[in-house]
């Protein structure tokens, strides 16, 4: 059987129903509420507790990891408890990952609240030989190219 959405309406209109709730809305509206409090109810109802815990990571990356490793290192990614991080250089990279242990426990000790339970450090990303003016198709790449 079909659902008539235009008679649900209209006996919901006929009920009153509808004029009830924005009866009690009117008589709870005396008094402006904060902001604050209007935000917190949202982000409970909704359940906003990781996207925003995410975000403050993302967005408070350099006063987490610190300047200088901010500087050179870049959060990309938080999937599945993995935070993927860029670096600029090959260099860092690979500091990067001897630091791993110790910025992770920095991360998840961060007031942000994100759950982060492993990291990813990649370079930076290589250019590619496969397009371009003098490439071959099926070739084995750059070392087809030299002597």
């Amino acid at each position: 059987m079909k659902r008539d959405i235009a008679r649900e309406l209209f006996r919901s209109y006929r009920t009153k129903t509808r004029r009830v709730e924005i009866e009690s809305l009117e008589e709870r509206s005396g008094e402006p509420e904060p902001l604050k409090r209007i935000m917190d109810e949202l982000v409970v109802n909704k359940d906003w507790h990781k996207g925003l815990a995410e975000g403050n990571l993302f967005a408070n990356w350099g006063s987490i990891v610190g300047a200088e490793i901010a500087e050179h290192a870049e959060p990309i990614t938080l999937l599945d408890g993995r935070l993927t991080i860029r670096a600029s250089s090959t260099a860092w990279a690979t500091q990067l990952r001897l630091l791993a242990p110790d910025l992770l426990r920095q991360v998840q000790s961060d007031d942000a609240g994100a759950l982060v339970e492993e990291l990813l450090i990649i370079g930076p990303t290589a250019p590619s030989w496969k397009r371009g003016l003098r490439s071959i198709r099926g070739s084995r790449g750059p070392r087809d190219t030299y002597g």
